[in-house]
């Protein structure tokens, strides 16, 4: 798998896992900024937009690999459904470990790179080295967190996402989305509560902008074109939810990111 040069904004077509054991840096995932530390883990999920903001010296390193590795002998993808720290933007995708945890976590972390520079390395152990470092932080996060979500709504709610993801530039309703995943709407409402703390309807709304602001910093589209995209047939609506959902307009937003990523 190619690497991706990291002085540069990036989508993601795989995972990444950040690994800091000395030094600090920032990341922005998706607009959203985030300060990486000593002791930590960071995820980059698939379709994410990253941009490594800034650094300190840094003793660390990355683990890249694609949804099809993670997947290999199983059949469903429940397994890596289970993983809140992965394809979830409403949590936070930095894992902060005591030092005596970040030591196990840099074992594994060892035994995967030992395992890598074998002229006989073996799949097998390397993926179920991987699956002990996920479930590694996974225990982390359950053991920092009040009140620990079920498999079950987590699975759910990112059907509900990926399924979003397909089909967002549609603006599909709440209850298109629950049939395809054969719930009711009132169902579909509530795991989305209860993983995320809003609606349905507001995930839906949210990815819409998100592709919005994709749209805007990325592209020379107007706002007509991508309001169109997005299937907003009334361009002064749609500038009306994104102002309301981001504080800016449209062209105003379109200004700032060019400014900030010195795109021409």
């Amino acid at each position: 798998m190619e690497e991706p040069n990291v002085d540069e904004i990036h989508k993601h077509s795989f995972y990444e896992i950040l690994w800091t054991e000395k030094g600090k840096s920032k990341q922005t995932i998706d607009y959203k900024e985030y300060e990486v530390s000593p002791n930590t883990l960071f995820f980059i999920s698939p379709n994410q937009v990253h941009r490594f903001e800034e650094w300190k010296p840094l003793v660390g390193g990355t683990i890249l690999f694609t949804e099809d590795y993670f997947l290999i002998n199983h059949s469903s993808k429940d397994k890596l459904f289970e993983l809140t720290f992965l394809d979830n933007i409403y949590t936070n995708p930095c894992i902060q470990f005591n030092k005596a945890d970040f030591a196990d976590i840099k074992h594994t972390i060892d035994l995967i790179y030992n395992e890598q520079k074998r002229g006989d390395k073996s799949v097998v152990i390397t993926q179920s080295l991987l699956h002990i470092l996920l479930a590694q932080g996974q225990r982390c996060v359950d053991n920092q967190t009040k009140s620990v979500l079920s498999k079950k709504s987590l699975i759910r709610f990112k059907e509900f996402k990926n399924l979003l993801d397909q089909h967002f530039p549609e603006n599909q309703t709440a209850k298109f989305y629950a049939d395809k995943l054969c719930i009711t709407p009132h169902h579909l409402n509530l795991v989305s509560k209860t993983v995320t703390g809003r609606t349905a309807g507001e995930i839906i709304k949210s990815r819409s902008i998100l592709e919005a602001k994709r749209l805007l910093t990325f592209t020379d589209k107007t706002i007509t074109q991508i309001a169109t995209d997005l299937s907003y047939f009334d361009s002064s609506y749609f500038a009306k939810i994104f102002k309301a959902d981001t504080g800016v307009s449209p062209i105003d937003f379109k200004k700032e990111m060019s400014l900030k990523y010195r795109i021409r």
